[in-house]
């Protein structure tokens, strides 16, 4: 590391131009490609997967996305001359439209069910011709304009429908210029420098926008949802800017202490680089533990999210020292540099609420300890009321139209016509058909049904299917279970003495089979997330201890972030206040990614903490003094991070996309808990509590395992030197008096007394 930030300080021009190369050439190659994102949830082997795939093969031409065109009259009806003249030319208009394969209107006999009993609504379905993720957002948006062009004081005119929610406005880079400017307040308030301000959120934006085009370019390799670059977007800024916050605050106390610019750089990347590489890399390995999932739509999310991280650690640790050789002493600001011209170099101790903090959990762990397990759990306590199931255009914002076209529809027709089950089947010869007749008479008399559509056969004959219309919305808990009762009760007794093979899709078919995937698969997904972390963690500080408290921290963080998300997004706890519409259950989808997520952003902080006690622990083998030390030396740059990143991850509410804001406030309350509960409270308490027994690893395994280092070079002699001592020396060390440090004895060394030293948070106890 060290060679490599000396080779970028020497190099600066030649580094910095070659970041900005690899950003024009991978922006100018997405730009030329164009996007190309697909939100395929396909589940292979599930039944739902099953109809879809029957459906389009035996019926091609229904194979592509319907949107739903809704118009109401509050007074008169629907059927007056003038509405009807009104509507039909606007459909004949939109039937002409580029990309529509065919309108179904309800004025023309055949579509008599299209009008509301009450007369006072109507809709006609708008076919594509290709699925939703295809439709060209231009397309859409015409259908939108030309529909919206027969509204008027006494006609309402909504639509709704996967594509024409590609045309809903949105906040567009609103988000990420909000998280930027509060990133840049904050960096500005902790450095007093304008120029360190400025780093990080340079070294951030380089990264993460050439990991944007690059995953657009991604897009035409592999299946990537359309919501993969904002969310690469959201962790990239995120960690991007603190891994340079905690690199700039490294190279900015090499610079107080009277060390060269060149110098101080290289030092700071040699030693806090290694821990900024070592948490991307935790962060990669969770995001990448979505790969044990075998699911094509959250492989594209996790690869698109891992080059985000890969490339903004990889300009933190190259673009980041070029650019501090660029500005000099200006790293600094005013009055750090008159300081240190007028009194010369001085130690950087402690001092303020973070040394006083840290002694206070030192003297109050149990209490305090305490108090975080109970916020913790409190918190987490939402999780067990979870809910994955279909999040749909009713859970919009109210002013969208879609949700307009969604509560006109359930108002007019019924709850379940927003998302209408389909059977389907092949079929072979005349029992096959007279059984789907009596199929069609059992449905009507089924629990939960509220409308049947007579059989539907395609050309051949040999496939057919008909749609079943529940008297429940589709992300209720009664229509899941009316998929259910057809699939385990209703079809079977229809299929038996016949060659039927009935199939069930549909949305909330869909989103429940996948779903069953996800939390079949979940444990060992979480299992194998949690086990490389603790490896990791295990083979950088070499303790049994560490890697298992920062599993459970992990966890907590975890479950805590998901009981917010719940609160807000399940129960409706100012979803609506917030412009993030109604309350609905949790898309099946995002516990998977928010879990590697939060996993390895809460790494990320555990590491830095860690790494510095660390250090401490290698130099004098006083546990009491090393955790002490760590938490006050990095609990003022932690905090700094944090509020950074809960700003950035905050800011994407703005978004307008319920996913992305999902996101936002998840992984916000995450970095909140873990910054200011978890790790400046429980984990120095519980390092407290355990003393020695913290650093503890069997020397059969302490042989055994292979050496990886993030501690700065000049720690390693003293990491060998207690690597070597006897058990029965070691357990001398751990079980040392706090207030009196002696260093760690080798084969052939006396103990050693740390000189005495102007009293600070290093040597006075709590």
């Amino acid at each position: 590391m060290a060679a490599l930030a000396r080779w970028c300080v020497r190099h600066r021009l030649v580094a910095v131009l070659l970041w900005l190369l690899a950003f024009a050439g991978t922006a100018a190659g997405a730009v030329a490609a164009g996007a190309a994102y697909s939100n395929d949830y396909k589940t292979p082997g599930t039944e739902s997967s099953r109809a879809t795939e029957l459906l389009s093969t035996g019926f091609p031409g229904v194979s592509g996305d319907n949107a739903t065109v809704v118009w109401h009259t509050e007074h008169g009806s629907v059927r007056a001359a003038a509405v009807e003249q009104t509507m039909t030319r606007t459909l004949d208009e939109i039937a002409g439209l580029p990309g529509v394969a065919a309108v179904t209107d309800p004025y023309d006999g055949a579509g008599a069910d299209r009008i509301s009993r009450d007369g006072h609504t109507a809709y006609a379905s708008v076919t594509f011709d290709r699925p939703a993720g295809d439709v060209d957002k231009a397309q859409a948006e015409a259908v939108v304009d030309t529909a919206k062009a027969a509204g008027s004081h006494d006609l309402q005119v909504e639509l709704g429908g996967e594509a024409i929610g590609l045309t809903e406005t949105s906040g567009g880079h609103l988000a990420e210029i909000v998280g930027v400017l509060v990133a840049a307040v904050v960096l500005f308030l902790a450095f007093g420098s304008l120029a360190a301000s400025v780093l990080p959120i340079a070294t951030a934006l380089v990264g993460v926008g050439t990991a944007y085009a690059g995953i657009t370019l991604l897009g035409h390799v592999m299946t990537v949802a359309d919501f993969a670059p904002m969310l690469g977007t959201l962790i990239g800024l995120g960690v991007g800017i603190d891994y340079a916050l905690f690199i700039v605050t490294r190279h900015r106390r090499g610079l107080k202490r009277g060390l060269p610019v060149e110098e101080a750089a290289r030092n700071a990347v040699a030693t806090t680089g290694r821990a900024v590489v070592f948490a991307g890399a935790t962060v990669c390995i969770a995001l990448l533990g979505m790969l044990i999932l075998r699911l094509g739509f959250l492989n594209g999310v996790a690869i698109a999210a891992s080059l985000t991280v890969v490339l903004t650690v990889a300009a933190s640790v190259t673009l980041l020292p070029a650019l501090l050789s660029f500005i000099g002493m200006r790293a600094l600001s005013r009055r750090e540099r008159r300081r240190l011209a007028e009194h010369g170099p001085e130690p950087e101790v402690p001092t303020g609420f973070a040394a006083r903090w840290s002694a206070f959990v030192e003297r109050h762990p149990k209490k305090l300890g305490a108090i975080a397990l109970v916020v913790m759990t409190l918190l987490a306590l939402p999780t067990l009321g979870l809910r994955l199931g279909t999040s749909d255009q009713g859970n919009d914002p109210r002013a969208s139209t879609t949700r307009q076209a969604y509560d006109l529809l359930a108002d007019g027709f019924g709850p379940g016509v927003n998302g209408p089950l389909t059977l389907v089947t092949h079929v072979d010869g005349a029992a096959d058909k007279l059984a789907l007749d009596n199929l069609d008479a059992t449905l009507r008399t089924t629990e939960g049904v509220s409308a049947v559509t007579p059989v539907t056969f395609n050309t051949g004959g040999d496939t057919a299917y008909l749609t079943v219309v529940p008297d429940s919305s589709p992300q209720s808990e009664r229509t899941s279970d009316l998929v259910e009762r057809l699939r385990d009760e209703v079809l079977p007794r229809a299929e038996s003495g016949t060659s039927l093979d009935v199939h069930v899709g549909g949305v909330t078919a869909g989103y429940d089979d996948f779903a069953d995937v996800i939390v079949g698969k979940l444990p060992l997904f979480v299992g194998a997330v949690i086990g490389l972390g603790c490896l990791l963690l295990l083979l950088a500080f070499r303790s049994i201890g560490i890697p298992l408290k920062a599993a459970a921290m992990n966890v907590a963080a975890v479950a805590a972030a998901f009981g917010v998300v719940v609160a807000i997004f399940q129960w409706g706890w100012g979803s609506e206040l917030l412009g993030l519409g109604r309350a609905g259950p949790i898309e099946p989808f995002l516990p998977v990614i928010m879990v590697s997520v939060l996993f390895g952003l809460s790494m990320d902080y555990q590491v830095f903490l860690v790494s510095r006690m660390y250090e401490e622990w290698l130099e004098t083998g006083d546990n009491r003094r090393a955790v002490r030390v760590g938490l006050a030396e990095t609990s003022r740059v932690i905090n700094s991070a944090a509020v950074i990143m809960i700003s950035v991850f905050l800011a994407f509410v703005l978004s307008g996309d319920r996913v992305i804001a999902m996101f936002g406030i998840a992984l916000a309350a995450a970095v909140a808990l873990d910054a200011f509960v978890l790790r400046t409270l429980l984990v120095p308490a519980l390092m407290h509590l355990l003393g020695g027994a913290n650093w503890w690893l069997p020397r059969w395994l302490d042989r055994r395992l292979p050496r990886i280092s993030i501690e700065p070079p000049e720690c390693r002699a003293a990491h060998e030197r207690l690597a070597a001592a006897t058990d029965a020396e070691a357990a001398d060390v751990l079980a040392g008096d706090a207030g009196e440090v002696t260093r760690p004895r080798t084969a052939d060394a006396t103990d050693v007394r740390v000189k005495e030293r102007p009293q600070d948070v290093r040597d006075i106890p709590g």
